[in-house]
């Protein structure tokens, strides 16, 4: 099965462990994976700033450079998310591209999705000693109903115990350009959240989105909270004792 591993710009910037960890998880499923040079953006900030035209050209390149693959697979539900729901809407219309983009809808994934409900993976001889709670993203859970998968695959870690997050469906505040076009109401968002995650006591913080995880591992920080954040990838690849985001390497 040859996957087209889409690494999102927040992973290639910020956080490559998570694109490595993915890499790793799906190689362990007995996949072939590879990581088109040519992919950028998936057009998702400029979709939901109204920039149609420009989400349309990032949209037409990254439907070019996953051309071929049997399946895409993101760690991001908001990317994913974005493919899959709103690549075939930007195309509404166009004869040549609409096809093209449906076509690549149906191929893609989020990444704890696809090794749960495609691959049926659970993984092997992962330990750690520790206490975490999980944050579900808002494109994860809403457009593609990514919450049992992770929670699946994290219940196979030896030694890790799950707290449940309060209010653990409400968004982080990041929200994309939400939280530069709305610092102030992000900022109260995402204040209250790090209150619920403090609160369950857990050693670390899960999540499935970067930008999540760096929205609320940096409210953290800034609170002297010993919560570390980490991207799923990372624990169940069994890279969760390096530096947590935010952190310097």
């Amino acid at each position: 099965m040859r996957i087209g591993l889409f690494v999102t710009c927040l992973a290639d910037l910020f956080r490559p462990r998570a694109a490595f960890a993915a890499i790793k998880l799906l190689k362990q499923a007995g996949c072939t994976v590879e990581a088109p040079r040519a992919q950028v953006c998936c057009g998702q900030p400029a979709f939901n700033s109204g920039d149609a035209g420009d989400a349309r050209t990032l949209a037409r390149n990254v439907i070019d450079a996953f051309e071929g693959f049997d399946y895409v697979v993101a760690p991001s539900g908001s990317c994913a998310g974005m493919i899959r729901t709103h690549y075939p809407e930007l195309f509404d219309g166009d004869a040549a591209q609409r096809p093209r983009a449906e076509n690549l809808a149906a191929r893609t994934h989020e990444l704890t999705s696809f090794l749960v409900d495609v691959l049926k993976f659970r993984p092997k001889g992962v330990r750690l000693e520790a206490s975490a709670t999980y944050h579900d993203s808002c494109s994860g859970l809403r457009e593609l109903g990514v919450e049992r998968q992770p929670r699946a695959l994290l219940s196979a870690v030896e030694g890790l115990s799950l707290k449940p997050l309060p209010d653990a469906q409400s968004c982080c505040g990041f929200g994309g350009t939400f939280c530069v076009k709305y610092p102030a109401i992000s900022n109260a968002i995402v204040d209250e959240k790090a209150q619920a995650i403090e609160s369950t006591g857990a050693d670390l913080l899960l999540a499935g989105d970067l930008g999540c995880l760096m929205n609320m591992a940096g409210k953290l920080r800034r609170r002297g909270s010993r919560v570390r954040a980490f991207h799923v990838a990372e624990i169940l690849a069994g890279m969760g004792c390096g530096p947590a985001i935010g952190e310097e390497p």
